[in-house]
């Protein structure tokens, strides 16, 4: 509230550069980025290795093309990317036959590293959307937990 006693959403900030909105998320998902990279970097992953093990433990039998959608990336790239995690003991594929589809699943070291990488998600999330974020920041967080309140994302 200001001196006149009228409510204002004014916070004593300010203004931003740029108003454009996707201007701003884009630049926020930057720093979030960056952020979540770091605290993956001694697990040995990235934001983009989490992704695709994500997808491949909540979408169990997912094709390659699937995983190329679910993750924005070609399907050559999927192929890659898989055959890495594989190597590294995070997934394997209970069909590898050529021509044949792959059932794709994660294994335990997998499934354990998942869980250490979400951890550190959440450190992220406390961290640039928590009760000491930039009120702003605090905001679009309970923004985003409302809008996926009781959906299953990866």
């Amino acid at each position: 509230m200001r001196d006149t006693g009228t409510v204002t959403t004014d916070d004593g900030r300010p203004s931003p550069p740029v108003t454009s909105t996707s201007i701003f998320l884009l630049s926020l998902a930057r720093r979030i980025e960056t952020e979540l990279n770091a605290l993956l970097a001694p697990l040995d992953l990235t934001v983009s290795r989490l992704g695709l093990l994500a997808h491949i433990g909540v979408v169990p039998g997912a094709s390659f093309s699937d995983l190329a959608r679910m993750s924005g990336i070609t399907v050559q790239s999927a192929h890659g990317a898989v055959k890495a995690l594989a190597a590294a003991g995070l997934v394997r594929d209970g069909n590898a036959r050529a021509g044949s589809p792959s059932t794709l699943e994660i294994t335990a070291e997998g499934g354990r590293l998942l869980e250490a990488a979400q951890r550190a998600a959440a450190e992220v999330d406390d961290r640039m959307f928590g009760p000491d974020a930039d009120p702003v920041h605090r905001r679009i967080g309970e923004t985003v937990r409302t809008a996926f309140a009781g959906r299953i994302t990866s």
